[in-house]
């Protein structure tokens, strides 16, 4: 006999009324009638995080009003850069309303510069990626973290000034950094940061504090908004609910306490408009074009179908002119693009698609964009297969110096991060064998600060081609046409072998 089917229970739809009716409210509104009325129960002593790539996705308008508020100071901000004088952030170092700044590159802003090295401003010089991550890490509620990125360099070491008295003396030095042994490969541990308050930019924005970002803006703009105690978001429109489709939305309401209208006009670094590749390595003399020439069409050789690939700026980004026939790699940029393009021409230029050298850029067919933390996250991994770098120094184990020199100081940018896998990620250097007062750059011991220990596997010059390996040292594998062993031993400071199999140059 079968059994009684049991009878189903049929629940009163009062709570999907009710439901409904909430959601038809207007009572969630963070919409601000201006900056000045978002940042007005800002505080100083704080620790602000502030988004933005150059001039790609900063937020213009609310620096423009905290700078308007003098009494807001003794700030510590957390941003990749400070802008420029009279620019961004650059306004308030010069209203020193900052005292700290948390960042990984100076790049040409002189009176950030200036007022570091004469004591007006305490930094932390800390790689590009790291600081994604600090806030990243910060905004999932996750204290610490260990990482691979500046092992081996003066950050984890403790030898990097913060602040200098006003006479140049050190006045406190970074420091020493907690190392750990994971699987074999050394990592140190960085602590991460928990904002105060964030101020961000967006492209759309609705009045629940749903925002979404266009082209390459994203940069740290979602992982700070999402860290801070008080989120503030300036956005290009601003567009009523639902109008942002919800697989959309980059960064989700509950992260924002404020939005108003950028009211701020948009600026581009570094205009900068296609080029033939003749025109690209074109530098100076016909010697010094030639020699160009000659490491970048070598460099080329390098790339293999299907690579994704990290360049540097420079010579590394003219590379990519000279791929070999039927060999497409997929340019990746640590500011956020994957399926990077070349430069645009003239009417294309878009001030929020640049590359790492803060120069205008297209994209690429089939590209995709993300946050800083996602690209740092995609490169530390070895998801890419060949990153090509300038250099000051290489030593004879593939020791990398290419960020500071003495008594100049520019930042550490993504470079520490890029080299921090060199287990996956292949590192490739090109530069000329010897400096402009012909001394040599490659080393038997790098004299410059590490970017990275040990990482390079191939050394890209205008007389050589070297493998290195990080326990046997570097072998000749190729030499300029016309350029002998003994002219290559003449101009290098370590000690080589020399291949068997030693052939010209491959162009």
């Amino acid at each position: 006999m079968a059994r009684p089917v049991p009878a189903i229970k049929v629940f009163s739809p009062i709570w999907r009324r009710n439901f409904s009716a909430s959601t038809s409210r207007s009572a969630i509104n963070k919409l601000c009638a201006s900056a000045e009325e978002a940042v007005k129960n800002m505080k100083g002593s704080s620790t602000l995080l502030v988004g933005g790539f150059g001039f790609s996705g900063v937020p213009n308008t609310l620096i423009n009003a905290v700078h308007a508020r003098p009494e807001v100071k003794d700030l510590t901000v957390v941003s990749n850069n400070a802008g420029m004088p009279g620019a961004g952030l650059g306004q308030l170092l010069e209203s020193k309303q900052i005292t700290k700044m948390i960042a990984s590159f100076i790049g040409e802003n002189k009176v950030f510069e200036k007022m570091y090295l004469t004591g007006d401003l305490t930094l932390e010089l800390t790689p590009q990626g790291t600081i994604a991550e600090k806030c990243a890490a910060g905004a999932a509620g996750v204290p610490a973290f260990y990482t691979p990125a500046a092992y081996g360099t003066i950050i984890q070491t403790g030898e990097l000034p913060i602040r200098y008295n006003k006479d140049g003396s050190v006045a406190e030095m970074s420091k020493v950094k907690e190392t750990r042994t994971f699987n074999g490969k050394e990592y140190l541990m960085e602590e991460s940061i928990f904002g105060d308050y964030a101020l961000v930019r967006a492209h759309k924005a609705d009045k629940l504090g749903n925002c979404q970002f266009r082209k390459a803006m994203n940069n740290f703009n979602e992982a700070m908004a999402k860290n801070a105690k008080y989120t503030i978001v300036e956005a290009d429109e601003i567009v009523e609910v639902g109008e942002i489709s919800p697989e959309s939305v980059h960064i989700q309401g509950v992260y924002v306490d404020a939005v108003i209208k950028s009211t701020a006009p948009t600026q581009i670094e570094k205009l900068t408009f296609a080029k033939s590749p003749e025109d690209l390595l074109a530098a100076g003399s016909g010697e010094a074009t030639a020699r160009r020439e000659r490491i970048v069409k070598r460099a080329a050789k390098e790339f293999k179908d299907g690579m994704y690939v990290n360049l540097g700026i420079g010579i590394p980004l003219i590379a990519p002119s000279y791929l070999p026939e039927g060999v497409e790699v997929v340019l990746q940029a640590e500011n956020g693009i994957l399926g990077l393009g070349g430069y645009p021409n003239p009417g294309e230029e878009d001030p929020d698609l640049i590359n790492p050298g803060k120069e205008t850029v297209t994209l690429g067919r089939g590209a995709s964009l993300f946050g800083s933390h996602e690209s740092f996250g995609m490169i530390r991994a070895g998801k890419i297969d060949l990153t090509m770098l300038g250099a000051l120094q290489v030593s004879q184990y593939g020791d990398l110096a290419n960020f500071m020199l003495p008594g100049k100081v520019k930042g550490v940018g993504g470079a520490m991060d890029l080299v921090a896998n060199p287990e996956k990620t292949k590192v490739v250097v090109t530069m000329e064998h010897t400096d402009k007062k012909g001394n040599p750059k490659i080393l038997a011991d790098c004299t410059f600060p590490l970017t990275g220990p040990r990482c390079v596997s191939t050394i890209i010059t205008d007389l050589a081609v070297f493998e290195v390996s990080p326990s046997e040292g570097l072998t000749l594998i190729e030499h300029a046409e016309g350029v002998t062993v003994e002219e290559i031993r003449s101009k290098t400071a370590a000690p080589f072998n020399v291949s068997a199999d030693l052939k010209p140059m491959q162009l």
